[in-house]
């Protein structure tokens, strides 16, 4: 027994020192992939290139009749006035980009080329159909393309099913963490600054009670087996939606199943708050200080927290936007945490001693491109080249974030039946556990706001519009 232990350990060394994986393995695949975009963006912005841009849509209008403020700012066309020439070549230039990346990690992830490319060309088209279905004037205004992504991949799933040709392209992780990786240049630690010790305690103290709170509430209370998506759905809850969900997913080994249903109902009550939150604030007669930085602490999805925002005014959406920027930088830690949390605790059954290396073995190493993405920007890009080259940069970079989570969430939605959702509820179990959660969250969240902003105990802040 002692000897086969002794092989073991070994065999487990060996392979948590196989440095193949940084060439084989999704996370790291999705790391290298992250920064050749990074890299390319980034010489594309400080060198002028100007052809590195990935295919944007413009929101456009079918019906709606437009305000002359909002006809002279060009943020708004006619569908036929965008599907010209430029844009057909920048939709094949893009296909043609990601299907590159992405080939290339899937061949050295050893799936076939032949196989994964049509399949590929397939799911682009379909997150074109996405795309253009959410930048519809009236469908943009409430739902963000990550409903629409999920949508339409479990129409078809449910429906007329994922055909076994299509399957090879069904990556849902490989794309979300390349995703997280690009978006980890926008993360920039400056955000701190703009809102000082007033974002951290909104943003960085609440979020981790919360967290606690929820793993508590359903592991405990309402007694759900499934760990992995009860840390998941926290994450989700506390942080920022469904970028939080994959990050905490990967670290806590949960399920593509509970990473469905945890996403799913993220957009779905973030659909809700974005629209009803901003009213009952404005009827409670807070400042918009306040209520944006509210809405920024409370509401999943950072484009949502824009539009909710926005609702209030230019000052309470700059306060959410910063609320929110500050506690995105809470992905990469929390997911550190938790795959520590569940190698020493949750999944050591035998309570015996974790070792460093198999907390690295278990930690997702996306979250190191993250981070490292994060403070390349913050602490040698933005003091070298200034923070209008950065923004710059990012609005290059938000596009092929923007593709890599299209093409997830169509994925997730493609491998995702609704059976087996209604399964992963646990008898609706799941859903008090967000519905109970997302109230502490908004009481504490409150109450945070109130102490730091209402000028009873601190000065008000002033933000610079």
């Amino acid at each position: 027994m002692k000897d086969n232990n002794t092989n073991a350990t070994a065999t487990a060394v060996k392979k948590k020192g196989n440095w193949s994986d940084l060439y084989t393995k999704e996370d790291w695949l999705a790391v290298w992939i992250g920064f050749i975009v990074i890299i390319l963006g980034t010489l594309d912005v400080l060198l002028g290139w100007d052809f590195f841009s990935a295919l944007k849509f413009k929101t456009y209008t079918l019906w709606e009749s437009l305000t002359p403020e909002q006809l002279e700012s060009g943020k708004y066309v006619s569908l036929g006035s965008q599907l010209t020439g430029a844009f057909f070549g920048k939709l094949v230039l893009t296909g043609v980009l990601l299907a590159l990346l992405f080939g290339i990690g899937a061949k050295l992830m050893g799936e076939k080329l032949g196989r994964f490319i049509p399949a590929f060309l397939v799911l682009y088209l379909i997150a074109i159909v996405v795309r253009l279905i959410s930048a519809e004037y009236t469908l943009n205004r409430y739902l963000e393309w990550a409903f629409w992504a999920l949508f339409v991949g479990l129409l078809i799933s449910n429906t007329i099913r994922v055909p076994e040709w299509l399957k090879p392209a069904v990556k849902t992780e490989f794309y979300i963490k390349t995703g997280l990786v690009i978006m980890g240049f926008s993360v920039l630690f400056s955000n701190i600054a703009k809102f000082g010790l007033y974002g951290l305690g909104i943003a960085w103290i609440v979020t981790p009670i919360v967290i606690i709170f929820m793993w508590q509430l359903g592991t405990r209370v309402l007694k759900i087996d499934n760990k992995p998506l009860v840390m998941t759905l926290s994450a989700a809850t506390s942080v920022c939606g469904t970028s939080a969900a994959i990050a905490t997913g990967a670290a806590c080994k949960a399920k593509k199943e509970d990473l469905s249903l945890a996403v799913s109902i993220s957009i779905i009550f973030t659909i809700l708050m974005m629209v009803f939150e901003p009213m009952i604030i404005r009827a409670c007669g807070m400042s918009p200080l306040m209520g944006g930085s509210l809405i920024g602490g409370t509401v999943d999805s950072t484009g949502a927290v824009v539009v909710a925002g926005t609702a209030l005014g230019e000052e309470a959406q700059q306060a959410a936007v910063l609320v929110k920027s500050i506690q995105n930088i809470l992905i990469g830690f929390i997911a550190f945490f938790v795959a520590i949390f569940f190698a020493t605790r949750v999944d050591n059954t035998e309570k015996r001693s974790v070792g460093a290396s198999e907390i690295w073995v278990r930690f997702p190493k996306f979250i190191i491109g993250f981070f490292v993405a994060s403070l390349v920007a913050s602490f040698i890009i933005t003091p070298a080249f200034g923070s209008d080259q950065v923004g710059a940069i990012n609005k290059l970079l938000d596009q092929y974030k923007n593709w890599a989570f299209v093409l997830a969430f169509t994925s997730i939605g493609l491998d995702t039946h609704f059976k087996t959702i209604v399964k992963q509820m646990h008898g609706g179990k799941v859903l008090w556990l967000y519905v109970i959660g997302q109230t502490f969250n908004i009481l504490l969240t409150f109450f945070a706001v109130w102490l730091l902003l209402s000028g009873v105990l601190f000065p008000i802040p002033t933000l610079t519009i």
